[in-house]
């Protein structure tokens, strides 16, 4: 296929209901789209945030913003939010905090020179925030450092590696809280050898915004880390090298509130499996993390080194989108070959009250899948999820990145979703 041609008929191949976003020419520096947050504004309009940039880890990502007054059929022209005050000073990975007063807040990613585990994940959280829904955004003046903990760099200069990917949820109390990944620093905990990042010591924590609904400046912004005490939680692989070093590989929770109140997380690890915890007491302290199944013992939910995105409807079932294979199909190598990343598999999961996993899933349905074909100039094949769900007016529509170069939509429908039923499988 020549490269002109993935602009032109290239996006069709997962078959979208929507679309949000086309690059307009193969090799120019709105290629790359990356970590997609959409959602409603406070005026009932959809905001779409995402990463921007000629590839993944350029020095000039940036962040960009477009809305829709439709439901998601047309698209505003993309604007910019922030981008690089200097090559490689990168703004990146932002997630929407939507305030009960209509304030809307942007936290992004923020590298101040340091690159660490990488110049994406090191830095600080920086503010903008919005009170016009969106439309024009402003500066907070006041960057959030990452909470210390025994993983970071003994130099408190250097910040630590950390990133948000799925945008936060409301907890028992209607508080939002959003989970990230922390990459333990280098000098702290040295990769194994013959390893690369994927392969890095990672735990996954929370943060809450305990007086968001008030509207505050962002210096006024009061945040509590979870969980308590520098706690964190750990997945370990199994495999060496890691296993013998004690190293974890847990990263990019997924959070979603259970019917009980308690806090359900899933992660993305290496084993090819995804690995889930519940937390009965707001977050501050979690059960030992243990891998995902169908149902109480019921076979392992197979998923590789991708995230897994969980999302509670309004009805009080749940969807979780994932790949529904260990690694080593399609072509790929084990869990953390990218190319693992594909199909798009969604199974339908329903709360089990007692049960000792308290969501049970249904036998996986296939979404849509890119076949193994590349696209655009960094010649990917996968449809990593860093995506969004919204639903409103009994209308669900799943936000994805295709090839993280296209941003597209599904509508999730009753009828796709008809004979999903936990307890038969």
């Amino acid at each position: 296929m020549a490269q002109n041609e993935c602009y032109t008929k290239e996006w069709q191949r997962t078959r979208p209901d929507l679309v949000v976003y086309l690059p307009a020419l193969p090799g120019q520096r709105d290629e790359y789209a990356d970590h997609i947050q959409i959602f409603y504004t406070p005026g009932g309009d959809l905001l779409a945030i995402w990463t921007q940039a000629s590839y993944e880890s350029a020095p000039d990502n940036r962040i960009v913003y477009s809305r829709s007054s439709d439901g998601g059929k047309t698209w505003a022209p993309i604007q910019v939010l922030d981008e690089p005050r200097a090559p490689g000073l990168c703004p990146a990975l932002g997630f929407p905090l939507v305030s009960r007063s209509g304030r809307l807040y942007c936290l992004y990613n923020q590298n101040l020179g340091s690159a660490d585990r990488g110049a994406l994940f090191c830095g600080v959280l920086r503010v903008k925030y919005s009170d016009d829904d969106g439309h024009t955004w402003i500066a907070g003046e006041a960057d959030i450092e990452w909470r210390r903990t025994r993983f970071d760099h003994p130099d408190p200069e250097v910040p630590a590696n950390c990133i948000v990917w799925q945008a936060p949820i409301r907890d028992a109390r209607d508080r939002l809280v959003v989970g990230f990944s922390r990459w333990s620093n280098s000098t702290i905990r040295p990769r194994p050898l013959g390893g690369n990042r994927f392969h890095a010591d990672t735990h996954c924590e929370l943060m809450r915004f305990d007086n968001i609904d008030e509207g505050p400046h962002p210096k006024d912004l009061e945040i509590t880390w979870l969980p308590d005490e520098e706690g964190e939680i750990a997945v370990s692989p199994g495999i060496e090298p890691d296993a013998s070093r004690g190293y974890s590989l847990a990263e990019e929770p997924a959070l979603a509130l259970l019917p009980d109140g308690r806090l359900w997380m899933n992660m993305r690890t290496v084993t090819g499996r995804i690995w889930y915890t519940v937390s009965a007491d707001h977050g501050h302290s979690w059960r030992p993390p243990e891998p995902l199944r169908y149902r109480d013992n019921g076979a392992e939910v197979l998923h590789p080194k991708s995230p897994a995105p969980c999302y509670r409807l309004e009805d009080g079932r749940y969807l979780l989108f994932f790949h529904n294979h260990d690694g080593y199909d399609y072509g790929a190598t084990g869990p953390w070959d990218m190319d693992a990343r594909r199909p798009l598999f969604v199974t339908v999961g329903e709360f089990r009250p007692g049960a000792h996993q308290p969501i049970w899933f249904s036998e996986p349905r296939l979404l849509c899948d890119t076949e193994n074909v590349t696209a655009g100039v960094t010649a990917l094949t996968w449809l990593a999820m860093y995506s969004s769900l919204t639903e409103r007016g009994g209308r669900r529509i799943f936000w994805y990145a295709d090839r993280k170069q296209f941003v597209l939509a599904k509508y999730i429908s009753d009828e796709m979703l008809a004979g999903m039923v936990p307890d038969s499988c």
